[in-house]
């Protein structure tokens, strides 16, 4: 039994030792680079190991390359590796930038994947431009109708501006600006309607792919639907503050009238007061001109006999009135 133990942990051992061999020492990979002409020293490759870098990734990257004609750096891309950046996305990208004879060297490529935009697919994106579609843009005409506008905006990627261009938001925000532009210089909608490539045309003109990740290669607007009529709206809306502000002013006024009229009303009551007061201080003043011997009794009998035929005078012409108002 002892025998039979020593030999499991023996044959343990030795798969162990055979599983670290080949780790290490990746010998069927070496044999596919060598018969691809890739001469990678077995150092290397054990290197790698200790380095934490996958040596399949790189020497298979690296074959890749090889067979396309390209000659890269291990090392190069073994910092690359190390930096967080994506080999294999790298060394395709350079691959497809060379078959479609762009300009695009392992520096730039690695430059761009490390910003943290997929080179092979603005690879892809310079050789077969890409549609974007813009959200519907509304602008409003000189004449005051609302258009509202959708439009297709076909870019290439510019490799030069990957890195630190803008991106595609920014193309349309850029787009939907040009077009609220053009639309707003437009004398009439109709016009607009007539010509949708008088759009095209005005924002091509503006350089809206300045400072991006892109190149604008055409502007074709796609549909325009009328929308509101903002310039009767904005002069209904006028209207109504106008009057609204009319009736603010004539209720102001009626107030100051019906305050005006109270305050008259109460300076015609205090004015009959004293009127009141001053007819109830005439008897009094009288019998005090008569202690006095001022006023005799005929003085006094003339004055009644005024009163009175002032008094008739008054009903004579109020009947003769009403005669004329029934009449």
């Amino acid at each position: 039994m002892e025998g039979i133990g020593l030999i499991i942990l023996l044959i343990v051992v030795a798969i162990f030792v055979l599983w670290l061999f080949f780790y290490f020492i990746p010998l069927g990979l070496w044999f596919s680079a060598v018969f691809a002409r890739v001469y990678v020293p077995i150092g290397q490759l054990i290197g790698m190991r200790i380095r934490k870098v996958p040596p399949a990734i790189i020497i298979n990257a690296l074959v890749s390359a090889t067979k396309a004609g390209l000659k890269l750096n291990r090392d190069d891309m073994e910092a690359h590796y190390l930096a967080g950046g994506n080999v294999r996305s790298v060394v395709n990208a350079l691959i497809s930038a060379d078959k479609a004879n762009i300009d695009l060297d392992f520096k730039s490529a690695t430059a761009i994947d490390l910003a943290g935009r997929d080179v092979l697919e603005a690879v892809q994106m310079s050789v077969n431009p890409k549609v974007i579609n813009t959200p519907p843009v509304t602008a409003v005409a000189k004449d005051g109708i609302q258009l509202i506008a959708k439009a297709r905006v076909t870019v290439r990627a510019n490799i030069k501006q990957l890195v630190g261009g803008a991106g595609e938001d920014t193309v349309l925000a850029r787009v939907g600006e040009g077009i609220v532009s053009s639309i707003g210089s437009a004398e009439s909608h109709k016009s607009v309607l007539e010509n949708p490539d008088f759009i095209s045309r005005v924002v091509l003109e503006k350089g809206l792919d300045a400072g991006t990740a892109f190149e604008i290669l055409s502007i074709d607007i796609a549909d325009i639907d009328i929308g509101k009529n903002i310039g009767a709206v904005l002069q209904m809306d006028q209207a109504n503050a106008d009057k609204n502000i009319a009736q603010a002013k004539a209720e102001e006024r009626r107030a100051m009238a019906v305050a005006l009229e109270q305050e008259m009303k109460a300076k015609a009551q205090e004015a009959k007061a004293k009127v009141i007061e001053a007819e109830v201080k005439i008897p009094l003043a009288m019998a005090e001109a008569f202690k006095a011997g001022n006023l005799g009794i005929m003085d006094y009998y003339r004055l009644r006999n005024i009163e009175a035929d002032t008094k008739m005078r008054d009903s004579i012409t109020g009947e003769e009135l009403g005669k004329g108002k029934k009449k």
